[in-house]
């Protein structure tokens, strides 16, 4: 069987043994009564049908009738071209007209029919063929040259026409104007408005439109658009569109609702899908959901509820507003839908959260684009799906697909939630090997994930060679943030002292933020009261994030009065406030009054999430009496009475209460009973409940459970070594150790820090890089000889090194905790309390030591570590010996 394209575009089979040829003309109407199809010679040569410029296969000869050679049916043969795409007849048809006297008519009509049809070179020499160019021939170069996207040859056009005496009209002006937008010629267009003035045309109501438009986009300014339309003598739709358009673009929603109601009031002036797709996009600017249900049922009413243009922006409306039922019917219902629409409904589900509705969409679509990919791909990252987003970047890559920068940033952004470092440099590679590392953009998502992925040095690398010419506040900010998160506090503070002394940083909501979570965790009281009082000057305190991060500030700084301060006079408080608050007590092992705050946030009718039931059953490890029966009726009814799955976090917390109180069995069995894999986390709250209470049975079983994991993070790693450390077992120490190295883990190093007069002092185990080292050790010894007098024995358990015992000593004397006491105890007044943090929890026997110290000292010694809060007064502990 073979095939022919039928004039209604059907494939018509017909067998091999049929005549091929048409018994009668084909189906262009006819032009002239001359005009004459002859029959094919043979069966071979099988006609083009003029309906169809399409090839039948790759073996179809193209069947060319006999032109006539009046100007009329030339004239006619060119709208027939132009009607069906057929750039074949359009040829045919100029080469017929080579041979008759030249006639500007049929000229202008051939440059108007290449110009429609694509071939603007063909309509150029059309143009340069002619004698005697007339206004029509210029405008319609003029015009086709500016709709094209190709201003530049439209404005060299409208010159020389000047050049040759040729005034323009109305359709001239618009189409010139058209290509100044297009090309951003704005001193053109300017001067162009004073030749429309000279000549009389500003009562043209389509070139006032178009002058609207050229002040609207050159200039920003709604004052000269204004006074173009209020000027003009006659308006039409597109006049009110234009300025309705250019108030929504402004963001002046309730002017434009204003103008729209004038409009309607007229009465001659009936809107159209252009000015009803301007409104709702107005009702979506300024979250007026209810004018949007008006207007669309506006729509409805006139008669546009099948527009496609205008449903586009309906699927965008209710999306702001969460809408999804009322998004899909819209979709379901819409008769039309383009390549918008998909990638909306993709966009659309993705922010709902319907991540599998939004992969179906887009299985579904009939035709995609690399926008359509994008959406997808960035909807992937919106819903922590980073691995998928990747996969679908990989497979753009693979069909050849255009990638834009918007690509780029999304699997960039992608990389940075799966926080794979391997990954992260592959990509990085990638976007330098295809040009797009000068990209600005490109080059702050790949700052931004380096500095995720934890590649501080990169990043900093990046940074220096940041170009100058380029606005740098939003980088300093995620270089800010990178150190904050990166466990880099004291470099945070550092560089933001720099960034605001050179002024490169703009300090918003994100910065305060940021800067104050550094104070927190260094402790550096002083200088967050200092960012608190920029907050109140600047009116930031109006930001719900900052507030929070106050309150955090304080908490881990040890003032808890003004942590509560700040929470009461907060105007509006969200589940975070009351977490940050309840964590606040926590780390002060003030668990009744951690209690007492969750009391009031369930009264207050706030929903607690994941984090909040966390630090509440953290809370009962701190409580003054046994309150396990509370904690135990929370845990069991977080699904019912909250809808909150327990995570491994929940179990672990669980369960180191039970351990607190002495229910080490119940608290295996709750670990044995878990529906998934417990974390080594979660053992490890059973073995260090197991360490306090001496109970080495369970002990050697959960340590037997912890050394049969495979580690999976730098946390385990380091448990599992040490566990083979303190079993003597230092052969597979040391290779947990080299896996760990393999693998890009590291291990951070115990460090302990104090803050004397506004700068921070830092000290690693057996550091010699201070200043006043010296002092620090001769000062050390002597409290340690002191110490020792009163009682103090040194516990050469907590060294895990394969060591001699007089080593052991060595070692244990100068760790990190100890020599910051010891240049606090030299550095402050007699009566000042010692404040020390330290990013890992303490060991045991720098816990004892810190007991001693406060009686020969008969100071107050706070330590803040990876467990809260030790106030060492009188030689006892806040913590009773239990962290």
């Amino acid at each position: 069987m073979s095939t022919i394209i039928h004039p209604q575009n059907h494939p018509v089979p017909l067998p091999h043994h049929r005549h091929l040829f048409p018994t009668k003309p084909p189906p262009y109407p006819p032009c002239s009564s001359s005009l004459s199809f002859p029959k094919p010679k043979s069966h071979h040569h099988r006609p083009l049908l003029l309906a169809s410029t399409t090839a039948v296969s790759c073996h179809t000869h193209y069947y060319k009738p006999h032109i006539c050679n009046d100007v009329n049916s030339l004239l006619t043969l060119l709208n027939l071209s132009v009607q069906y795409s057929d750039a074949e007849l359009a040829k045919a048809v100029h080469a017929c007209s080579l041979k008759l006297q030249e006639d500007t008519h049929l000229g202008n009509s051939l440059v108007l029919a290449y110009l429609k049809l694509g071939l603007f070179n063909h309509s150029l020499n059309v143009f340069a063929s002619l004698c005697c160019p007339n206004l029509v021939t210029y405008s319609s170069l003029i015009s086709g040259f500016a709709k094209s996207n190709q201003g530049s040859k439209a404005i060299e056009l409208f010159m020389k026409m000047r050049t040759e005496g040729i005034e323009p009209n109305e359709f001239t002006f618009v189409a010139i104007l058209s290509a100044c937008i297009r090309v951003l010629e704005s001193e053109l267009g300017f001067q162009i408005h004073g030749l429309v003035v000279k000549m009389g045309f500003l009562d043209s109501t389509f070139v006032a439109n178009a002058l609207m438009g050229i002040y609207w986009k050159f200039t920003g300014n709604l004052r000269p658009v204004f006074k173009v339309f209020d000027e003009m003598p006659q308006r039409d739709v597109a006049s009110w569109n234009t300025v309705i358009s250019c108030l929504v673009k402004e963001g002046m929603y309730e002017k434009a609702f204003e103008l729209f109601r004038v409009m309607q009031g007229i009465g001659c002036f009936r809107a159209d899908f252009f000015t009803i797709s301007s409104i709702l996009s107005a009702c979506e600017g300024s979250n007026a959901f209810m004018k949007g249900k008006e207007v669309h049922a506006h729509a409805i009413r006139i008669g546009l509820e099948g527009n496609l243009s205008v449903n586009n922006v309906l699927i965008g409306l209710y999306t702001q507003f969460g809408r999804v039922r009322d998004v899909a019917v819209l979709f379901e219902s819409m008769p039309i839908r383009d390549v918008i629409t998909w990638t909306q409904m993709i966009t659309a589900y993705m922010e709902f959260g319907l991540v599998d509705l939004a992969m179906k969409v887009f299985n579904e679509m009939p035709e995609k684009n690399c926008i359509s990919y994008n959406a997808l791909m960035a909807g992937f990252c919106k819903n922590g799906e980073g691995l998928k987003a990747v996969k679908l970047f990989i497979e753009m890559v693979e069909e050849g697909l255009e990638l834009t920068d918007f690509s780029l940033s999304s699997v960039i952004n992608a990389c940075a939630l799966v926080m794979d470092v391997k990954a992260s440099e592959q990509i990085q590679g990638f976007c330098l090997k295809f040009g797009f590392g000068s990209n600005v953009c490109v080059e702050a998502a790949l700052l931004d994930m380096c500095i995720r992925c934890g590649r501080m040095a990169d990043a900093e690398k990046m940074f220096r060679i940041w170009p100058v010419e380029h606005d740098n506040s939003v980088v300093c900010t995620s270089m800010l943030c990178g150190y904050a998160r990166n466990g880099q506090p004291d470099e945070a503070v550092l560089f933001f002292l720099r960034c605001r002394l050179e002024g490169t940083m703009d300090l918003d909501e994100v910065t305060l933020t940021s800067i104050l979570g550094a104070c927190g965790t260094l402790g550096f009281e002083k200088m967050g009261e200092q960012i608190h009082c920029y907050a109140l000057k600047t009116g930031f305190v109006t930001d719900l994030g900052v507030l929070n991060s106050i309150i955090s500030m304080y908490a881990k700084c040890g003032n808890m009065n003004d942590a509560i301060k700040v929470f009461d006079i907060m105007p509006v408080r969200d589940v975070v406030s009351w977490n940050a608050l309840i964590a606040g007590h926590i780390l002060h092992r003030q668990g009744d009054e951690a209690l007492a705050v969750w009391s009031a946030m369930e009264e207050a009718g706030i929903q607690p999430d994941t984090i909040t039931l966390f630090l509440v059953l953290s809370a009962y490890r701190h409580t003054n009496l046994d309150l396990v029966d509370d904690c135990r009726k929370l845990f069991l009814s977080m699904r019912t009475d909250y809808d909150i799955e327990p995570t491994s976090q929940h179990h672990a917390s669980f369960v180191s209460v039970l351990g607190q109180w002495g229910l080490l069995e119940e608290a295996e069995e709750t670990i044995e009973n878990m529906t998934v894999e417990p974390k080594a986390y979660v053992w490890r709250a059973l073995l260090d409940s197991c360490r306090i209470r001496l109970n080495t049975t369970i002990g050697k079983r959960v340590a037997k459970r912890i050394l049969a994991m495979k580690p999976q993070d730098p946390s385990t790693y380091i448990l599992v070594s040490n566990l083979y450390s303190a079993s003597g077992r230092w052969h597979c120490s040391e290779t947990v150790r080299e896996d760990m190295r393999e693998k890009g883990f590291r291990k951070n190093p115990a460090r302990s820090w104090i803050i004397h007069q506004k700068n921070i002092h830092p000290f690693y185990t057996r550091d010699k890089s201070h200043p006043q080292t010296k002092d620090i050790y001769r000062g050390l010894e002597i409290l340690v000889m002191e110490c020792q007098k009163a009682g103090y024995v040194p516990d050469t358990s907590f060294v895990l090194h394969e060591v001699e015992e007089h080593q052991k000593k060595e070692f244990l004397l100068y760790h990190s905790a100890k020599l910051a006491a010891t240049y606090g105890i030299l550095m402050t007044k007699h009566g000042e309390p010692i404040r020390i943090v330290k990013n890992i929890h303490m060991c045991g026997d720098c816990h004892t030591f810190m007991k001693y110290v406060s009686i020969i000292t008969k100071r107050e010694i706070l330590v803040r570590d990876a467990s809260g809060f030790h106030c060492f007064r009188n030689g006892q502990c806040c913590c009773k010996d239990y962290w």
